[in-house]
């Protein structure tokens, strides 16, 4: 089994993809579409030989049907009289199967698209979820932005057109083999000559394909530039290079309507040139078996019939697989997608921690990055409900510390251990529950208030009165019971409606309504003005020895009542101490003195 699945996935990659994430399900298309094929085609047999061989004149009809003659035996086995009212019964039953078989064929196709697409999202966002933080700082978010929007609905319409050229290929493959079994040597002059033109057509192909997968990596970085541009809007208009960045996004937008109008180019030659060429070989086919071979018009009547219903078959596969490979850089995206997730995924533990209990250790901690030490040989002890400061000049290693004790980085020596078990060893959401974390710029959902501090919990009563608390911690609750909807007041994108300190607040209260162990706080109030920034550190203060606090700063004004201060210098702990103590440090004391402290 192993073996066949590696040779589906060599020779029939897009097959493979569409397996992978179907199974066996997949079959079942195939299955129906040759049903569906068989009894278009036996309709379709009978309707000039045996409406023939109700007229009794025509004493060669059953040799017009060549291998197919059969097919009157057959009536004569069952007892059905061959006149003209059983024929065309025979005829409407053989089509009525037909169009029930064509609906089941449709349902299940359906049904199998949007299984096939909850699995695609299912993978990426289980996936992205998993992914290695270490690995996500370097990714390219335009391609993840544009992956997970606007390349799934490119696999979406490449599942459609995947299987409707399959469709319309197994109804080719009917109808080509019974035409074999009426006029053989008519069917391969045929045959012959379409598999001549069809040379041509795969050339075109090819480019398409290419011009498919540059589509792609032109979406990746138009999805990459627009991510900036509104994150980056206020700095763009305010400093008036607004325009000469939407020249550049337009640039981008030309080079991929370019590349579009050249798949248009390549599908309106393929569409106009397929039936021309398969008519000209039919044609030439029917002079040969005329003027050389003497055969009679009736049997190639009957066989072009068949041909006739392969041609239009034939035409639609082609169609649709030149629409498919047009969407096929999709597939290849995603599936490189998923590897690289699969790859990047963090390596996590097993043993579950529900509550931080004593002490977080980090025992000749490093981090290095390629060949830059960040941080070197760190040993640092936090006690429970202990509040720690971490300064040091920029580039010191303060955030790369914060992320080894959060867990987002793994160190490349030592350990960090949590009440004596390594961290490594740990299911890392476990700990991370345990972390509330407000960052420099406050992180606020398009919602409403409610929904922020609460992560979209049911507004029941209990998580009602946790709200409220969590507001009151914060210092947020009058602001919030001022406004007309209260918690239900929307945020807007980003938190638009509210000043920054507002936002910093409502980031607080939905790390405390969490009921965390550890809170943590990085350059979360430099960027305030001084009153907001006091407000802040107030309300910080008051929840001293309830929490296990950490605060990295600049300002060492919001440090200053910190149990322990940490000084970082060039990724190593200068000194430990509370401020007083600190202020013996000439590299300390500088800081101070800068600050005009």
């Amino acid at each position: 089994m192993g073996t066949l699945k590696k040779l589906i996935k060599k020779y029939f990659q897009h097959f493979y993809f569409f397996y992978s994430h179907l199974g066996n399900r997949i079959f079942v298309i195939f299955f129906l579409s040759l049903l569906v094929g068989v009894m278009d085609g036996f309709g379709l047999a009978m309707f000039i030989p045996l409406l023939q061989m109700v007229d009794e004149t025509n004493t060669h009809a059953a040799h017009n049907m060549g291998s197919l003659s059969f097919i009157p035996k057959f009536f004569e086995y069952i007892n059905i009289p061959l006149n003209l009212v059983s024929v065309l019964v025979v005829i409407f039953i053989f089509f009525a199967i037909k169009g029930v078989l064509k609906f089941f064929e449709g349902y299940v196709r359906a049904i199998l698209e949007q299984l096939f697409i909850r699995d695609i999202r299912k993978k990426n966002i289980v996936g992205l979820a998993g992914y290695s933080f270490n690995k996500f700082i370097n990714a390219d978010i335009g391609r993840i932005q544009n992956t997970f929007s606007g390349e799934v609905e490119k696999v979406k319409q490449a599942y459609r057109y995947y299987f409707m050229a399959v469709q319309y290929a197994v109804f080719t493959f009917v109808y080509i083999s019974m035409a074999f079994l009426s006029n053989p040597q008519f069917a391969v002059m045929v045959v012959i000559g379409g598999g001549a033109s069809s040379l041509l057509i795969q050339q075109l192909k090819k480019q398409t394909k290419f011009l498919s997968k540059k589509i792609t990596s032109d979406s990746h970085l138009f999805q990459s530039l627009l991510i900036q541009k509104v994150a980056f809007f206020k700095y763009l208009k305010s400093t008036g290079l607004m325009n000469k960045y939407a020249s550049k996004l337009l640039q981008n937008n030309k080079e991929m309507h370019k590349t579009q109008r050249k798949l248009g180019i390549l599908a309106a030659v393929l569409g106009a040139i397929r039936e021309p060429i398969a008519v000209m070989m039919v044609l030439l086919s029917i002079l040969i078996e005329v003027k050389y071979f003497n055969q009679h018009l009736g049997v190639i009547i009957f066989t072009l019939l068949l041909f006739y219903r392969a041609l239009i078959s034939l035409t639609g596969m082609q169609n649709f697989f030149n629409l498919f490979f047009g969407s096929s850089g999709s597939l290849q995206n995603m599936s490189e997608f998923n590897a690289e997730l699969q790859a990047g995924k963090e390596k996590d533990g097993h043993v579950v921690i529900n509550h931080f209990q004593q002490t977080l250790e980090l025992k000749a901690a490093g981090f290095s990055f390629e060949q830059t030490h960040i941080l070197n040989h760190i040993n640092l002890t936090i006690n429970k409900n202990q509040t720690i400061a971490v300064v040091g000049e920029s580039g010191s290693g303060k955030t790369t510390l914060i992320n080894l004790i959060t867990g987002l980085l793994s160190p490349t020596e030592g350990q960090v251990i949590i009440d004596g078990i390594d961290l490594e060893t740990i299911r890392k959401s476990s700990f991370q529950t345990r972390i509330g974390y407000i960052t420099q710029e406050a992180v606020i959902f398009n919602d409403t208030i409610f929904n922020n501090v609460s992560f979209w919990d049911e507004p029941n009563e209990n998580n009602l009165k946790r709200f409220e608390e969590a507001l009151k911690k914060a210092a947020i609750y009058d602001y919030v019971y001022s406004l007309p909807l209260k918690g239900d007041e929307m945020l807007g994108n980003n938190g638009i409606n509210i000043s920054g300190g507002q936002k910093q607040r409502i980031s607080i209260a939905r790390e405390l309504y969490k009921e965390v162990d550890f809170l943590l706080m990085d350059e979360a109030t430099s960027a305030l003005d001084s009153e907001t920034e006091k407000t802040i550190k107030d309300n910080i203060d008051r929840l001293h020895g309830k929490y296990t606090i950490i605060i990295v700063a600049h300002r060492l004004s919001t440090v200053k009542n910190a149990d322990v201060i940490v000084l970082l210098q060039k990724g190593k702990i200068m000194a430990t101490g509370n401020f007083e103590s600190l202020l013996k440090h000439p590299l300390f004391e500088k800081m101070v003195q800068l600050q005009e402290f």
